[in-house]
C-alpha cells in the first residue's frame, strides 16, 4: 500500500491524539500516586458512552478486521452471527450479571469466584485465564495486527509486532485502564468511521460507473450464498488451510448458532471475562454501566457492515476477475485497502489499528490486574502496599506482551486466525460459564463442584475434540457447559452442604432497570429480528 501525503498527515494526527490523550488522562495529582483502584478500574468514573466505546474499542481487533473479514470471504454473513448475537448478550449480562458484579465491589472475576466459592477455585481460574489470554489473545491479537502490516505496508512481520506492542505500552503502560478507556473513545470513532468509509468505497469499487448502489446490487447478485445466515450441511465449501476443503457447517453449525455452543461464547465472553467486563466495573453506577452495554450492543448491530461485508466483496471481485487470487482468506480485507483512493487509506489504515493497538492495551490492563490482584498479593507479597501493586501490574503487562511477541510468529501458515481463537477460548468459556451462572443463581453450588468443572471443561473439550472430531467445535462447547454444569449440580446432591445465605441473597429490586434501557433493549431485539428474517 502506498501512503499519499493526505493519509500520512491522518496516521500521525491518529497517534498524536491517541498518545497525547493517554498520556495527558495518565498525569497524577502533585503529591498523588495511583492506587489499584484508581489503574485497574478508572477510579470508578467512566460514563455510559465512555463504557460502550471501550467495550467496542478493546472488543475489536485484528481478528475481527483481518480474521473475521477473512471468514466472510470464505463463508460469508453466517460469521457475523458472533456479531449480532453479542448485541443481545449483553443486554443479558446487562440486567443480570452486572448488578450482581457490582453489588459485590470486585476488580476481577476471579475475586467474584473467591467470594462466591473458595480460594482454590479463584486461583486456578486466573491462572487458565491468563495462559488465554497471554498464549491465546494477546498473541493472536500481535500475530493479526503484524500481518496486516506486512500485506499493507509492506513492514516486516518482526518489527510490526515490536511497533504495535510499543505503541500500545506508549499510551497505556502508565495511565492503566482510565489512558485505555479515554483512549478507546477516540480509537472507536477512528474504528467505526474508518470502518464505514472503507466498506462504501469498496462498494463503489464493485459497482464501477454505477457507483455505490451498482456495487450493491452486484454483490447480491453474484454472491447470494453468502448471505445465508444459517447454513446447511454440505453446502458451503471452504479451505481447510491444508489445501483441501472442508465443510464450513463444522465452524457454524446451522440452527446450533442460534440454539447452542454460541450462547456459551457470548455469555462467557461479554458476562464473565475481564477483558471486557473491567469497563462495566469502572462505570460510575450501574445504571451507567447498563446504558454502556446497551450503547455497545448498538455499535455491534454495525459491525459486520465494517468488517464482514469487505469479505465477501473481495470475494466477488476476485471471481470477477478485479482482483488476482488473494491466497489465505485472511488477506481479503489488506487486499481490498490496496485498492482504495489516497485519504481513504490512511483513515482505513488507523481504523484497522485503532483496533489493534487498543484491544493490546486492553489485554494487557486485564493481565496486570488477575495477575496482580489474584496471584501476586495474596500468594507473593501480601503487604504490598497500593503504590508497589501498580508497579508490579506494569512489569507484568510487559512480560506478557514480551512473551506473546515471541510467540506470535509461530502462527504463520494459519487461516481463518478468527475461528482458530474462537475454537481454542471455548475450551475455557464451557466451564467458566456454568460456573459463573451456578454462582449467581444456584444457592447449593459447592466449590468442589465448581473445582470439578473448572477441571473438566478441559478434559471433557479434548474428549470431544479427539474421539469426536466430526462435532462442530461450536456444539462441542454446548456439551461440555451442560457436563461442567451437571458435575456442579451432582457435587451438591452428594454434598448436601447448608447454604451460606449471605453469598446467594441479593438486594430487593437489585435487577430493576430504568426505561431508557428497556426502549435500547427493545430497539436491539427488533433490530435483530428484521436482519434474521431478511438473512435467513
Amino acid at each position: 500500500m502506498k501512503f499519499g501525503l493526505l493519509d500520512t498527515l491522518i496516521f500521525v494526527v491518529y497517534c498524536v491524539l491517541v498518545v497525547g490523550l493517554g498520556l495527558w488522562v495518565s498525569r497524577e495529582k502533585k503529591g498523588v500516586k495511583k492506587n489499584a483502584k484508581d489503574y485497574f478500574l478508572a477510579s470508578k468514573a467512566l460514563p455510559w458512552w465512555a463504557v460502550g466505546a471501550s467495550l467496542i474499542a478493546s472488543n475489536i481487533s485484528a481478528e475481527q478486521f483481518i480474521g473475521m473479514s477473512g471468514s466472510g470471504y470464505a463463508i460469508g454473513m453466517g460469521i457475523a452471527s458472533y456479531e449480532f448475537m453479542a448485541a443481545l448478550t449483553l443486554i443479558i449480562v446487562a440486567m443480570f450479571f452486572l448488578p450482581i458484579y457490582l453489588h459485590r465491589g470486585i476488580y476481577t472475576m476471579p475475586q467474584f469466584l473467591e467470594q462466591r466459592f473458595d480460594k482454590r477455585v479463584k486461583t486456578l481460574m486466573a491462572i487458565f485465564w491468563l495462559l488465554v489470554f497471554i498464549f491465546v489473545n494477546l498473541t493472536s491479537i500481535l500475530y493479526l495486527g503484524a500481518l496486516a502490516l506486512e500485506n499493507m505496508m509492506g513492514v516486516d512481520f518482526l518489527w510490526g509486532v515490536i511497533g504495535l506492542a510499543v505503541f500500545a505500552l506508549m499510551y497505556s503502560l502508565y495511565g492503566g485502564l482510565k489512558a485505555v478507556a479515554w483512549t478507546d473513545v477516540i480509537q472507536v470513532v477512528f474504528l467505526i468511521g474508518g470502518g464505514l468509509v472503507t466498506t462504501y468505497v469498496a462498494f463503489d469499487l464493485l459497482g464501477g460507473d454505477a457507483g455505490f448502489i451498482g456495487g450493491v446490487k452486484e454483490l447480491a447478485a453474484k454472491a447470494p450464498e453468502k448471505f445465508d445466515m444459517i447454513l446447511e450441511k454440505g453446502v458451503h465449501m471452504i479451505p481447510d488451510g491444508e489445501g483441501g476443503l472442508k465443510d464450513a457447517y463444522t465452524d457454524l453449525p446451522g440452527l446450533g448458532v442460534l440454539i447452542g455452543g454460541l450462547w456459551v461464547a457470548n455469555l462467557y465472553y461479554w458476562g464473565c471475562n475481564q477483558y471486557i467486563i473491567q469497563r462495566a466495573l469502572a462505570s460510575k453506577s450501574l445504571d451507567q454501566a447498563q446504558k454502556g452495554l446497551v450503547f455497545a450492543g448498538f455499535l455491534k448491530l454495525l459491525l459486520p457492515f465494517i468488517i464482514v461485508i469487505p469479505g465477501i466483496i473481495c470475494f466477488v471481485m476476485v471471481k470477477d476477475g478485479m482482483l488476482p487470487d488473494i491466497g489465505k482468506s485472511d488477506n481479503a480485507y489488506p487486499t481490498l485497502l490496496n485498492m482504495v483512493p489516497t485519504g481513504v487509506k490512511g483513515l482505513a489504515f488507523a481504523a484497522l489499528v485503532a483496533a489493534i493497538v487498543s484491544s493490546l492495551a486492553s489485554m494487557m490492563n486485564s493481565i496486570s490486574s488477575i495477575f496482580t490482584l489474584d496471584i501476586y498479593k495474596p500468594y507473593i507479597n501480601k503487604n504490598a502496599s497500593e503504590t508497589h501493586i501498580v508497579t508490579v501490574g506494569r512489569i507484568s503487562s510487559v512480560v506478557a506482551l514480551i512473551i506473546a511477541g515471541c510467540i506470535a510468529p509461530m502462527l504463520v501458515g494459519l487461516d481463518q486466525a478468527f475461528q482458530y481463537i474462537q475454537e481454542f477460548t471455548g475450551f475455557v468459556s464451557p466451564g467458566a460459564l456454568a460456573i459463573f451462572l451456578a454462582g449467581f443463581f444456584y444457592k447449593k453450588a459447592t466449590s468442589n463442584g465448581a473445582l470439578a468443572a473448572a477441571i473438566g471443561t478441559f478434559v471433557f473439550s479434548l474428549i470431544f475434540k479427539f474421539a469426536f472430531p466430526t462435532v462442530p467445535f461450536m456444539d462441542r462447547m454446548a456439551y461440555v457447559f451442560l457436563l461442567c454444569f451437571a458435575l456442579i449440580v451432582l457435587f451438591a446432591l452428594i454434598e448436601k452442604k447448608p447454604v451460606n445465605t449471605e453469598n446467594v441473597t441479593y438486594p430487593k429490586g437489585l435487577f430493576k432497570t430504568t426505561t431508557a434501557f428497556k426502549i435500547g433493549s427493545l430497539l436491539i431485539v427488533a433490530i435483530l429480528v428484521v436482519l434474521y428474517a431478511i438473512w435467513w
